[in-house]
């Protein structure tokens, strides 16, 4: 069966997270109900990472199997047109192979949290960042996200419900930018655990508060313990921005 590989961007607050819930109200549920309009046929999309309720995404990447060929540009024309009005788009679309697949041939996974850190809550940005109004240092938030990059036992930002067999990754990049009002923190890692990406950032709130010292921050990955993590953050400025995969004729 042809496959084809599609980019996916969305804004999450109205859904329970990208996967597929009984109420209809994942994206992927949107997503799916869209291939069956336009091709009539009822099939199960494969998504790089399952986000959480209210998280957004401008770089998802899916992949699905149709018993047709179809041009690609097609598929994304007609997609874009039934998932109106959601605000769910498709934003680049290919033909791949059968051995490509969005969650296991991932090579990366890139995330972006952003912090409004000004006194006046959002307007313009409500729903899309963390309002923080109190003074953040950005670099000593960054200072202490150095701290845990490499191998170690996550536990500590790991949700008590994740599923995964394993505590263990690696993170690759936890960078802190000040831009503005606004601060960026940018996470990549091969994978990452249930609600880590968030527990991270809550954590280095705390640490830009300077209720937490960068050797706090460390100690609490290490004390490998969820009881050590700081408040977890709100889903409101997380974003899914980007997933690496092999060249296609690897």
């Amino acid at each position: 069966m042809p496959r084809y590989k599609l980019t996916v961007e969305y804004f999450g607050t109205p859904y329970h997270g990208w996967q597929s819930q009984l109420d209809g109200m994942g994206v992927q549920d949107a997503v799916e109900k869209a291939i069956e309009k336009f091709s009539g046929e009822r099939v199960k999309v494969q998504a790089a990472g399952r986000t959480d309720s209210g998280v957004h995404a401008t770089g998802q990447v899916i992949h699905l199997d149709l018993s047709k060929e179809w041009d690609p540009y097609r598929i994304s024309e007609a997609m874009n047109h039934h998932l109106k009005p959601h605000p769910i788009v498709i934003t680049a679309y290919e033909a791949v192979p059968n051995s490509f697949e969005a969650r296991f041939s991932a090579l990366a996974r890139h995330y972006e949290f952003i912090i409004l850190n000004r006194k006046a809550r959002p307007a313009i940005m409500r729903n899309r960042v963390w309002h923080v109004p109190h003074d953040l240092d950005a670099a000593k938030m960054h200072e202490a996200a150095q701290l845990i990059l490499g191998k170690h036992d996550f536990t500590t930002f790991r949700a008590s419900l994740c599923q995964a067999n394993s505590p263990i990754r690696s993170l690759d990049r936890l960078d802190v930018e000040r831009r503005g009002d606004m601060i960026h923190i940018f996470a990549s890692a091969r994978s990452f655990l249930h609600n880590q990406v968030r527990s991270m950032v809550g954590s280095l709130v705390e640490v830009g508060r300077d209720r937490w010292t960068p050797a706090d921050f460390r100690a609490a990955l290490d004390a490998a313990d969820r009881s050590a993590c700081g408040p977890v953050s709100p889903p409101d400025g997380l974003y899914l921005i980007g997933v690496d995969y092999p060249p296609l004729d690897a």
